[in-house]
């Protein structure tokens, strides 16, 4: 999973992202024209460590989290802009860290929101304004003979946009999705909405309706976090990061939060395959079907399909071994149309 960092310049988006990475990129340089600083992650796993004492396999392998922080902002369609964009067009969540602490100036929440929303949306309406003019001169030269589905969705969107809302919030059908995929919109991807808070809003609820409502737009899901605290936290090792959290109020770490709310924005679960040589997971989207997850491992296995031998992961934890949980029928084989359900021990019969 991909999640790209933007915001305004001195938002604190890049200390956001050393908070969430443990990263030490340089902060404070306001619109940088730096390349974009990537840090890869594990995610933490609970169930992958106890699995991991279980089968005490040569290697464990968590599923990873990739972290592109951008240069900063301005809410205004330049070509600078477009070339800082460039580097989120891959990725599966934009992060969009707003400023809510005051650094001498007051926060100006909503109106930092809408001016990255109006620069993403000028950058996804060029895109598209220019397929359409080619369709339409496709079709004057007879050559637009199968375009008239893209033209359409190419349509709902550019509509969309001119009623300045951003394409997430548009309800768009599995294959006009796919007819989408390959322009890569960068205000069609799910929203993260990063509140960045001084140290007088930690544990406490942002109070700004305007803020808030927010999270009712779709694929759209409000995060709020003190980056400064926390970005502190993350250069602690892990004895002393637990008595900083508990002495500041805070349950969990902002990474943590961000996880479980980025995997339920974007609808996905892991899948686990275990034994002697090897503990991993895998991430895909709820109710993958069986065949599919099998493909995300090699795609041999997923054209080789037979069956998957499944164990839930709470049963397996209770029968203490693969060989119980066979014995008491809780292991069970499922088809290619099984939905991969969250937690799943998985084990791939194949032939090719």
């Amino acid at each position: 999973m991909k999640i790209g960092i933007i915001g305004l310049p001195y938002s604190g988006k890049t200390t956001v992202f050393n908070a969430l990475t443990g990263a030490s990129a340089k902060v404070g340089g306001g619109a940088a024209t730096a390349k974009p600083n990537i840090s890869v992650i594990k995610v933490p796993d609970e169930r992958i460590d106890i699995l991991a004492k279980m089968f005490n396999p040569k290697k464990v392998v968590y599923a990873d989290l990739t972290f592109i922080d951008v240069a900063g902002l301005t809410g205004e369609a330049t070509d600078r802009g477009k070339d800082i964009l460039q580097s989120i067009k891959t990725v599966d969540a934009v992060a969009h860290v707003v400023r809510l602490f005051d650094n001498g100036k007051l926060p100006t929440p909503k109106a930092d929101i809408q001016n990255i929303d109006s620069e993403l949306m000028f950058s996804d309406f060029a895109v598209i304004e220019g397929r359409l003019e080619r369709i339409d001169k496709q079709t004057k030269l007879g050559k637009g003979r199968g375009l008239e589905e893209e033209k359409k969705v190419l349509e709902k969107c550019k509509a969309c946009l001119e009623s300045e809302k951003p394409i997430r919030t548009l309800q768009l059908s599995e294959d006009e999705t796919k007819i989408l995929r390959g322009f890569q919109l960068v205000s069609s991807k799910p929203m993260l909405m990063i509140l960045n808070t001084g140290e007088d809003l930690i544990g406490k609820e942002i109070q700004d309706p305007d803020v808030k409502n927010y999270s009712n737009q779709p694929n759209t899901a409000v995060f709020h976090i003190c980056g400064k605290i926390e970005m502190e936290i993350s250069q602690l090792n892990k004895e002393e990061t637990l008595p900083f959290l508990t002495e500041l109020g805070i349950n969990e770490s902002g990474l943590n939060r961000l996880i479980r709310t980025s995997y339920n924005l974007l609808g996905l679960i892991s899948f686990f395959t275990v034994g002697e040589d090897e503990v991993r997971a895998w991430t895909i989207r709820k109710e993958t079907r069986a065949v599919n997850a099998a493909g995300v491992i090699h795609s041999d296995i997923e054209k080789g399909f037979i069956r998957a031998e499944v164990i839930g992961y709470e049963d397996l934890i209770k029968c203490g071994s693969l060989s119980e949980g066979r014995n008491k029928g809780l292991l069970r084989l499922e088809g290619k149309e099984y939905g991969v359900k969250d937690g799943d021990i998985m084990n791939f019969r194949f032939n090719v």
